[in-house]
């Protein structure tokens, strides 16, 4: 048997099979020790198949941006890729890609359709792609909220305190954000939303580290809202 090396800073090595598992582990290890390395692996370059499948995930997006809600708040539905994970090193083909992305929909969008499109425009997109397999994980399918009957008396009720308390006219309208209330809908109960302060995401900065509410809004909203469930509840 040859004897073991101890010293592997600048010594010339060949790895085969380096772009996963065993081989990936001692190539990692090698590169640490200060090797000097040539890699070779028989797997597919994931990340060209991940670019033609991002280019197609932003041309769809373009096509989302044409269809428009009749819901006044609410413009079109958009997809967002918001995370992507693979590789290992700057010397080893990346074997696997993960893409997390969020598609928003509008009221008037059926989630089942949106789904059963966004996966189509997946698979197509790698289809040409030798070797290369997908993998499509749903995390969540949240169904828009919608106004249901019941709940028009509750939508009055805020509207027409909400005018009188902050001395402007205030009325309903739909907001691009993500919310638990749609639960209560799905399950019949009607419900609204209602928020103090800045009128759009934009203004509040939401999710952001200035994101603000100015106090005397919040006070004034406290109002509306028992006065509200003064008028509900009589």
């Amino acid at each position: 048997m040859n004897r073991p090396i101890r010293d592997w800073k600048g010594r010339r090595v060949w790895m085969i099979g380096a772009s996963s598992g065993i081989g990936a582990e001692i190539t990692r290890t090698l590169l640490a020790r200060g090797a000097r390395l040539a890699v070779s692996a028989r797997r597919v370059d994931a990340l060209q198949a991940a670019n033609r499948l991002l280019t197609a995930l932003y041309a769809h997006n373009e096509v989302l941006r044409t269809r428009r809600s009749a819901v006044a708040g609410i413009t079109h539905p958009y997809l967002n890729v918001g995370r992507i994970d693979g590789g290992s090193n700057t010397n080893v083909v990346p074997g696997k890609v993960v893409l997390k992305l969020d598609r928003r929909m509008i009221p008037e969008e059926n989630p089942a359709d949106v789904e059963a499109a966004l996966r189509r425009v997946i698979t197509e997109a790698v289809a040409d792609s030798p070797g290369v397999t997908v993998d499509i994980k749903r995390l969540l399918l949240a169904h828009s909220l919608k106004p249901l009957p019941g709940n028009q008396p509750l939508v009055d009720a805020l509207c027409r305190h909400a005018s009188e308390v902050f001395g402007e006219p205030i009325g309903a309208s739909g907001t691009p954000l993500y919310t638990d209330a749609r639960l209560y809908c799905e399950q019949g109960i009607p419900a609204a939303l209602y928020g103090c302060g800045p009128r759009t995401v934009l203004e509040s900065n939401a999710k952001r580290a200035d994101e603000h509410l100015v106090l005397e809004d919040l006070r004034r909203a406290t109002k509306e809202v028992a006065r509200t469930l003064f008028d509900l509840l009589h």
